[in-house]
Parts: structure tokens; sequence; C-alpha cells
């Protein structure tokens, strides 16, 4: 298995990846294609699992904002994260968060957050973010599922406030 970052040549399979995983919805598929053109975009955080030439994975970490206390700070958001049906529970979702996540802490961001399996991203050090003072008020989810993850230790402490995902997530496409 090669994690590595996408290349253009690689966005055909991203998009039938994600329609399958996503039981055949073009949400997914299209989130990523508007993140790709957004100026929350970091290729190097765009990251694809490929077995014997074939894409079988991705996953896309993009930026966004927690704005509170009259302060505005940089971090991500993971979404979304795909693997083909027939490859799914063989470790490569994992595989592909780990290499998201260490990544991510290279290019010197500190936290990821995302809105997810509450029982699934506890083990990559996910947890809930409310709890440490950041709210998400764009979307309607259980406070359980709305994670953070700490990439360098004591930030949790430093930012509060309401994550801001970006315009690309709530754009319609026609």
């Amino acid at each position: 298995m090669i994690i590595r970052t996408e290349t253009p040549a690689d966005y055909s399979a991203v998009f039938h990846i994600n329609y399958q995983a996503f039981d055949q919805r073009e949400d997914e598929s299209k989130l990523i294609e508007r993140i790709r053109k957004s100026k929350g975009f970091i290729p190097e955080l765009s990251i694809v699992a490929e077995k014997d030439g074939e894409i079988v994975g991705n996953i896309v970490l993009s930026k966004a904002k927690v704005s509170g206390e009259g302060n505005e700070h940089d971090v991500l958001t993971l979404a979304p994260i795909a693997v083909q049906p027939v490859w799914q529970q063989k470790g490569i979702g994992r595989m592909l968060v780990n290499e998201g996540l260490k990544r991510a802490k290279e290019l010197g961001y500190d936290l990821v957050f995302l809105i997810g399996h509450p029982t699934y991203y506890p083990k990559f050090g996910f947890k809930q973010a409310k709890q440490y003072g950041v709210d998400l008020k764009q979307f309607d989810v259980p406070e359980e599922v709305f994670m953070v993850c700490e990439l360098r230790a004591g930030e949790l402490n430093r930012i509060k406030g309401e994550l801001r995902y970006p315009s690309a997530f709530f754009e319609v496409d026609e």
C-alpha cells in the first residue's frame, strides 16, 4: 500500500471512491472538488491510498477557523475520508488518518476538527470539542460527533470559540 499526495490524475478515481463509499451520492465527491478550488485547499493534505496502481482511498484536510474572544485561529478540518467499499475494514482509513495528522503537524497546524463516528476517531486522539470550549453552530450535529485532535499539547487550553467551516462546505452544485 502506498500512501501519497493526490495528483490531478487521481481526481476521477477519488470522485468515484467517494461516490461508492457514500451510498452512491455525489455530495462528498463534489465537496472535494469545491475544496480543491478554495483558498483553504492544502495540496499536501489531499492524500490517497494506492494499491497495485489503483486508488483505493483518500482523505482531505483543509483550512478552517476558530473564532472567539476577538481572535481567529487557523485550524484544519478532516473531511471527507473514503475507502472503496471492497477495501474497507482493512486498515486503509487508519493509514490515511495517521498520515494526514502527521503531515498536518509537520506543516505547523495545531488542531484538527471533524464530524465523525464517536467510537472510531478517539483511537487517533480525537475528543469531543465542546468540552474544550469549541462550539459548532453551522451544522446541527450531536455533541459526541463533533471532535478535535490536539497536535500540539496545550492548544486546547489556548483556543476557544466557534469552529467556522469555509464556504466550500455550504455551496450547492448545479
